[in-house]
């Protein structure tokens, strides 16, 4: 069985290339070795290499481990916090109240008048 490759927009493979960067950078500054996070991580080298180069194919579970060992984890909970459309799609779809209509006074009466 062969898997294919998930094709990605443009804007995707950026975004996927840039999350790789940050990794990256975040090893780095870090000090941490390959070795190191892959052994704390649990992964492969190959497996590392491919997520700070935003490969899609790896998969999410591994993106979350090497967050756990970089002491990122807590990053993981901003995604997709602030949903803006979302909620105004739930309120777009939320049921208006609707008023009855004022009872018009009968045709001989006359405000205030008696």
């Amino acid at each position: 069985m062969t898997s294919r490759a998930t094709p990605l927009y443009p804007a995707s493979a950026k975004e996927m290339e840039a999350l790789g960067q940050r990794l990256r950078d975040a090893r780095l500054r870090r000090r941490f070795s390959m070795e190191t996070v892959c052994a704390r991580a649990n992964l492969s080298r190959p497996t590392l290499y491919k997520i700070e180069n935003g490969d899609p194919s790896v998969a999410v579970g591994f993106y979350i481990q090497v967050l756990r060992v970089l002491g990122l984890i807590g990053d993981l909970s901003l995604i997709a916090k602030e949903d803006a459309l979302g909620r105004r799609l739930q309120d777009e779809s939320l049921p208006q109240r609707r008023r009855a209509p004022r009872k018009k006074a009968p045709a001989g009466a006359s405000d205030g008048e008696a």
